[in-house]
């Protein structure tokens, strides 16, 4: 039933053709008028139909495509209509695609295949939709339907696959694996295999069963001719060797492998791994993980006897020996890192000398130290000497450099290695302040003899010394966290702006940057700078932690808005976009790939940030509406109330939850969103090394708090909507006998979320509810970390209006809540609130992230308990008006209730109030005044120590710098470089943070007045 020549969809190619060109060329309105015209000839046939459908989708006009959508579908459903092809199927399967109704063109194949079994065409779109579906069950069995009709090999391998993916994405059981490992021998049996991806498919359905065995017998058999390159035949034996535990025969093979690619530094780790019987790499899931590559290499050596060890080890030298007298090229690092490692591995087994390993690392340093890449390649060499031996080693690199007439790039390079050493092994951490400034002078120094290097190069060229700036800049940073002294902070910020004058393409002066402008609540500056970072496409789901959670909790909603809608439509696009991508791969026979396709969007649709992104982009709504209940009520109705993001607070889901954050582009100062050293005092014990920075960051302890966080703000919007319906009920029951429009269904539903929120919080719900009576009464306080303070915030406001409406026995606490849980709410809010101002400085002098606390403060807890008043307020009014026409009833000005939301009126005012003269006065502050005053640490010129001294060697650069000496393009950049310029960017920065924070507390001002006036 497939299309007949010279035939579209019945119609003759002619009559189409001049369609299909029209929409191609985007003349929508051309095309729909011969679109018209074909109908008026063939006004039955379901493909005119659906061309039609389609020019009126890609026009705009949703409804009218829908209905024009389903006419054809009815007309394909006709028992008149005898012929169906793929064609017409297609396109209807674009149209419902395109407007979200894929399980209508899912229908349609269904009822085509049903009508016309045999046809594989018609098969093969069925199995399209269900690829697009992600119904893996229904993909096995369309795929042994077609097979079946004409065995063919990528048939039976769709089925295979698609069982694969029940196992590892669906809820199919391992036993499933069985099956598909029946069909392919009993086609190898009767066909053989033809295709080295069929062979893949087979080999990795055979080790998800650990048949190693099994799967080394089909690789070392006839069909082992399949895979033609060698390298890659080697490896998947010897891996399957190393999981069936025969390690002498896999180091064998990775032997062979080394000798082929000796750069290859995994295939060594796994040759070592092989000879010293260590399964550590195969069996803890290392390998699996592309996006977290681990950093150090873990390795088990105790199970070995000394003879037997020293034997192994002693084979491992002498072959790294051969791949280093046999290297052909100076670039090759592996042999020589190879010695590190077995040098290392002799330590931890304890029949190693340090003394061997640092003359290995001395030899490794006069080789490739001049190498951007040397700090990160012996970082975990460093690992097993002492504090001492390090101190050591890095004074032989030192006194290893080479003498000043070899090449100036390697001694450049050598120079910025020695600091990068330093920096790893916590040296810079134990120098008094007077040697660190001594040591960031020196970086300066160093950057500005050796700029003319780059006199030649693009703009978009890494240049020689870029990254002594920020090294220098990481000093300063560590300078202001130990002094206090704002000035180094300050000079850390402008020396990073320096050389982004001259390279505006350096990514890591921009993401420094947007962590020091975050630090300094600059942050539009922070924003402005990640967007030149130009962020795209899979970098969205691993780069966007810079900014990102800093901006959820500012008063810059415009763009926090954009960032979270550019995140969210990329991961929107990209799932949708991934079923095309899978399909394809299966057409052209790249089975494996398909499998991938689908577990990389597995592990994207459980990611942490992509559901935090889901959860906090309604909410941000609600921040922005709370103002106005009706368009809160708005809001909450397209979320359906809220429910629709409860499923996410599930802990069986939270456990799935990915982290595909790429946490090591970090500073050191923020080594995750939630950790800030510089808001604390300087430890020197709390953080030596940047080894125990890297351990920090690779615990748990972060996951488990971002889990806890998606549980608790999925709860939100929900109970948002729940707390404005029980204000409106306690109203009506004050004015109404009758039962309440709350119902004690809904009163126990939200009650039960309550609890799931305290259980969040840590504790029991009515122990939580104590906890914020003693609070709120003055009786004791919570020691929490900011953003649980948040948490608890909203958690009092939320049982709060729970209490309202409440008809529960009264509990130990229930006389001091109801009536009065507005007052308990008001003085837990005004407390912490009024607290946090109190710890307030000017942002110019004290740099921190309370101003942003506090905005939380106000856009969150504060604005849930005013749609709480609102609430309150609107149901007072008689037949549920809105408007004031009547107002309240005498009995209702004169009740608890009634006077209590007067008083909680009047509180959020004064705190508001407070709030808003804080902020004026810091934003009429004299904008000259401030900038002398920061701009005086820099002003002393000839000083030996203090802030300004690195300026001063910058600035004496650019104003001394030449065409003959940089090139113009250098010359120009560093003649516009101001040093005044950047303590102004940054306090018009601040200014628009205090501003738009302004507004907020402003039109919050108002709403209150105007609610007032109302009573």
């Amino acid at each position: 039933m497939s299309s007949r020549f010279g035939m579209a969809g019945g119609i003759p190619e002619r009559r189409v053709r001049p369609i299909w060109d029209a929409v191609d060329s985007r003349q929508f309105k051309s095309a729909l008028k011969l679109s018209t015209s074909l109908l008026s000839k063939y006004p039955n046939s379901p493909y005119a139909i659906a061309l039609k459908a389609l020019i009126l989708e890609r026009m705009g006009k949703v409804e009218e495509a829908l209905s024009v959508c389903l006419t054809a579908k009815e007309r394909l459903y006709s028992d008149k209509l005898v012929f169906i092809d793929d064609l017409t199927l297609s396109t209807l399967q674009i149209v419902f695609q395109r407007l979200g109704h894929l399980d209508f063109a899912t229908s349609c194949y269904e009822y085509a295949c049903g009508k016309f079994p045999n046809n594989v065409d018609l098969m093969m779109g069925l199995f399209n939709c269900y690829v697009r579906e992600y119904s893996y069950v229904k993909q096995q069995q369309t795929a042994i339907k077609m097979y079946k009709t004409v065995v063919e090999e990528r048939f039976l391998l769709w089925a295979v696959c698609s069982i694969q993916l029940q196992v590892s994405c669906g809820n199919g059981e391992e036993k499933l694996l069985l099956l598909a490992e029946g069909l392919l021998k009993k086609h190898v049996v009767s066909h053989s295999l033809h295709e080295p991806e069929a062979l893949l498919v087979y080999i990795s359905v055979l080790e998800q069963q650990a048949k190693y065995g099994a799967a080394l017998e089909l690789l070392s058999g006839k069909m082992g001719s399949l895979l033609v390159i060698e390298v890659d035949k080697l490896y998947i034996q010897g891996r399957l060797l190393a999981r069936s535990c025969d390690y002498v025969a896999a180091a064998e093979i990775f032997k062979k492998v080394m000798e082929i690619c000796p750069d290859d530094w995994e295939n060594f780790l796994n040759f070592l791994g092989c000879l010293l019987e260590d399964d550590s790499r195969w069996c803890n899931g290392m390998l699996s993980d592309q996006i977290h590559r681990p950093r150090f290499v873990d390795c088990k050596l105790s199970h070995l006897a000394d003879e037997v060890f020293d034997t192994r080890v002693s084979i491992a030298s002498d072959f790294v020996e051969t791949l280093q007298t046999n290297a052909t090229s100076d670039s090759l690092r592996c042999p020589y890192l190879a010695k590190l490692e077995i040098e290392r591995r002799k330590h931890l087994y304890g029949t190693g000398d340090t003394v061997n390993l640092k003359e290995a690392l001395l030899k490794y340093f006069c080789r490739f130290g001049h190498l951007a890449c040397f700090a990160t390649d012996v970082e975990m060499f460093f690992q097993v000497l002492s504090p001492d031996e390090r101190t050591q080693l890095l004074t032989k690199f030192i006194e290893s450099c080479e003498p000043p007439h070899t090449a100036q790039l390697k001694v450049l390079g050598k120079s910025i290695t020695i600091f990068k050493i330093r920096e790893l092994i916590g040296t810079m951490f134990r120098l008094p302040v007077n040697k660190l400034e001594r040591a960031v002078k020196f970086m300066a120094e160093l950057y500005c003899q050796n700029l003319s290097l780059s006199k030649d190069l693009d703009p978009q060229e890494n240049m020689p010394g870029e990254d002594l700036l920020s090294l220098a800049s990481n000093v300063l940073v560590q300078l202001f966290w130990r002094t206090r002294l704002l000035g180094y902070l300050l000079e850390a910020v402008m020396v990073l702006e320096y050389g982004l004058t001259i390279r505006r393409y350096s990514w890591q002066y921009k993401v420094l940057l947007v962590h020091l402008y975050s630090h300094l609540s600059a942050l539009p500056l922070a924003y402005e700078w990640y967007k030149t970072l130009e962020i795209k496409n899979i970098m969205l789901e691993t780069v966007s932690h810079h900014i990102l959670p800093q901006m959820l909790i500012s008063p810059l909603w415009v763009d926090s808005s954009d960032i979270l809608k550019d995140y969210l439509k990329f991961m929107d696009d990209h799932f949708k976009e991934s079923a095309d991508l899978t399909f394809l791969a299966y057409r052209h026979r790249n089975y494996s790939k398909a499998v991938e396709f689908v577990e990389f969007k597995e592990r994207l649709q459980h990611s942490h940030q992509y559901w935090m992104a889901r959860i906090e982009a309604p909410i941000l709504q609600l921040k922005q509406k709370a103002d106005n209940i009706d368009e809160e009520e708005c809001v909450l109705e397209n979320m359906n109330s809220g429910i629709q993001l409860i499923d996410y607070s599930s802990e069986e889901r939270c456990k799935a939850l990915t982290f595909n954050e790429d946490m090591q582009s970090r500073p050191w100062w923020t080594p995750s969103s939630d950790k800030n050293y510089l808001l604390g005092p300087f430890e020197e014990d709390s953080i030596k090394t940047r080894e125990n920075l890297l351990q920090q960051q690779q615990t748990t302890e972060r996951e488990v708090r971002a889990r806890i966080i998606i549980q608790i703000r999925a709860l939100v919007p929900r109970l948002i909507y729940l707390s404005i319906q029980s204000a409106s009920s306690s109203l009506k029951e004050t004015l109404e006998a009758n039962d309440s429009i709350f119902d004690d269904n809904m009163s126990l539903k939200m009650k039960s979320l309550l609890e799931c929120y305290a259980r969040s919080l840590g504790l029991a719900f009515n122990d939580a509810v104590k906890e914020i009576t003693s609070i709120a009464n003055g009786q004791k306080s919570l020691e929490v970390s900011c953003s649980s303070i948040i948490d608890w915030m909203n958690f009092a406001v939320f049982v709060g209006a729970w209490k309202l409406s409440s008809r529960e026995p009264s509990s130990p606490d229930g006389d001091s809540w109801r009536p009065g849980s507005l007052h308990i709410v008001d003085n837990f809010l005004k407390k912490f609130i009024i607290e946090k101002l109190k710890a307030m400085k000017p942002l110019t002098e004290f740099p921190g992230n309370d101003l942003l606390i506090l905005v939380q403060m106000v856009t969150e807890p504060l604005a849930w308990h005013s749609l709480v008043i609102q609430s309150c307020i609107r149901a007072s009014y008689p037949s549920g008006k809105r408007k004031k026409k009547s107002g309240p009833t005498t009995d209702l000005l004169t009740s608890p209730l009634f006077q209590a939301i007067q008083g909680s009126i009047e509180s959020l005012r004064g705190t508001l109030e407070e709030l808003t003269k804080f902020m004026q006065d810091q934003i009429n502050a004299s904008d000259d005044e401030i900038l002398d005053k920061l701009f005086a640490p820099f002003q002393r010129k000839g000083c030996s120590e203090g802030p300004g001294q690195i300026i001063h060697i910058l600035e004496d650069l650019a104003s001394g710098s030449s065409e003959e000496e940089h090139g113009d393009r250098i010359a120009r950049a560093l003649h516009s470089w101001s040093s005044i310029d950047c303590l102004r960017k940054i306090l018009v920065g601040q200014r628009k943070v205090l501003t738009e924070f302004e507004l907020i507390c402003e039109s919050k001002l108002k709403l209150l007045q105007t609610l007032k006036l109302q009573m």
